[in-house]
């Protein structure tokens, strides 16, 4: 088990993928044949679907098929795992969220979060956008966890897992590039004079993103290198992003 702190969130939730249901469900989906699979025999691509999730407004069911340009809500003590082309999302309870089409029906071009927490895995491709109301995320093909405060007046926090992400907030830009998670703040109000702050690695596991990254054939960068690091926020790197502002040089405690 990797080490994880929580703020806000419960070791249930962060554990969902101990689960037996799960389980069941991420073997059947990879026996059979991922997202291509079931495009082709015309099934669902919802993985697993526990308690109460609304799509455009309506009741989601495990059997319908969740597509670009839906709204999706998931209701309280209830989580939902999905695949839509090369990117898997674990969304978890009281989120409500957007995934907005690209070139193709089957892309996703921007995740939009209004609140809650998403947990993602981007294949490569074509830059993509992760936006919640104080960050904005470019995505090249990595793996993500984003969660946003609405008691803490929307204040957003990001963490890059592992590859390369174009991190904005307001004036204050930096490109993260991790093997091994770095993590920001995306503020609601200047801290320090900044937007952009760094943060202590909160409310996710390594396993998760080894869940989700299996759900579209891949592996994390860590299983790929064989190695982790310190799990404190800063990453795994032999240096800080290009443009990293001094004050960002140490995580927040």
């Amino acid at each position: 088990m990797s080490q994880h702190t929580l703020e806000g969130r419960t070791e249930k939730e962060v554990l969902w993928f101990q689960r037996r249901s799960f389980l069941q469900a991420a073997a059947a989906w990879t026996a059979m044949g991922g997202f291509g699979g079931a495009i082709a025999q015309q099934r669902s691509n919802i993985v697993e679907l526990r308690g109460d999730a609304m799509v455009n407004g309506q009741r989601l069911t495990p059997q319908q098929y969740i597509q670009t340009g839906d709204n999706i809500e998931t209701g309280p003590d209830s989580t939902l795992t999905f695949v839509v082309g090369t990117t898997s999302f674990l969304v978890r309870q009281n989120t409500r969220m957007v995934v907005e089409r690209g070139p193709t029906l089957n892309a996703v071009s921007v995740l939009r979060m209004l609140t809650g927490a998403v947990a993602s895995v981007w294949g490569r491709g074509q830059t993509r956008q992760i936006i919640t109301p104080t960050l904005t995320a470019g995505i090249r093909g990595t793996g993500v966890y984003t969660e946003v405060f609405p008691e803490q007046s929307y204040r957003s926090y990001f963490c890059n897992c592992y590859g390369t992400v174009d991190m904005s907030a307001s004036g204050d830009r930096t490109v993260s590039r991790s093997d091994y998670h770095q993590s920001f703040w995306g503020e609601a109000e200047p801290k320090n004079g900044r937007m952009l702050t760094p943060a202590r690695a909160i409310n996710h596991t390594d396993e998760e993103l080894e869940f989700l990254a299996k759900l579209v054939d891949q592996r994390t960068a860590w299983e790929i290198l064989g190695r982790k690091g310190v799990k404190d926020g800063q990453g795994y790197m032999d240096q800080q992003p290009a443009g990293m502002h001094p004050a960002m040089q140490a995580p927040q405690r």
